[in-house]
């Protein structure tokens, strides 16, 4: 459907005696209602609602503007802001983590302590025999386990066959996974 001057002429005379944008629309057929008032927008036809409103207002007499009432002013027993005491004692607030910069070794993390010394050996010969692959080189078949520090150039991935259905090697799934009786023994 196009605009042409036959249609606009409608749209302009439909719209100026009130018609709807559904109205129109029905009128002139194959446009729609959202059609209708986007093409009244680009017209720059008078929006009905604000034009009368504005007739309405003119008619009117103005009424004396009214006086504003002050506000009453408040009264404070104590300051609005209260002196520190350095004295005082500090609030128990949670410990910040520690923000460490790229390149920097990272400290020993709390789950390496909880790691069974049999795994940890497991671990270490599995590494010797790694393939030492970088992020671009892993496959879905090879295992994801992350060693050294991303930061710095000594860091690569194991590469060795994973486990079915896991993401790591069977030494690094043993890290990784490990039974919920194990954990909780060995906090005790």
């Amino acid at each position: 459907m196009s605009w042409t001057d036959d249609r606009v002429e409608v749209l302009k005379k439909m719209w100026g005696e009130g018609q709807s944008a559904s109205q129109i629309a029905k009128e002139l057929g194959g446009v729609t209602r959202n059609a209708v008032i986007g093409k009244v927008h680009r017209l720059g036809l008078s929006n009905r609602a604000g034009s009368a409103g504005a007739a309405k207002a003119e008619a009117k007499p103005k009424a004396a503007p009214k006086a504003e009432a002050k506000p009453k002013p408040v009264m404070r027993t104590e300051p609005a802001v209260k002196p520190v005491d350095p004295n005082a004692p500090k609030p128990n607030l949670p410990a910040r983590k520690q923000i460490i910069p790229a390149g920097q070794p990272l400290p020993p993390q709390p789950s390496a302590n909880e790691i069974s010394p049999e795994a940890l050996a497991k671990v270490n010969e599995i590494e010797k025999k790694a393939k030492r692959l970088t992020l671009m080189e892993l496959t879905e078949r090879t295992c994801k386990w992350p060693v050294g520090d991303p930061a710095t150039e000594d860091f690569w991935f194991c590469g060795l066959t994973v486990q079915q259905g896991k993401p790591y090697c069977e030494a690094h799934v043993g890290v990784a996974f490990q039974p919920m009786s194990a954990r909780r023994d060995r906090r005790r």
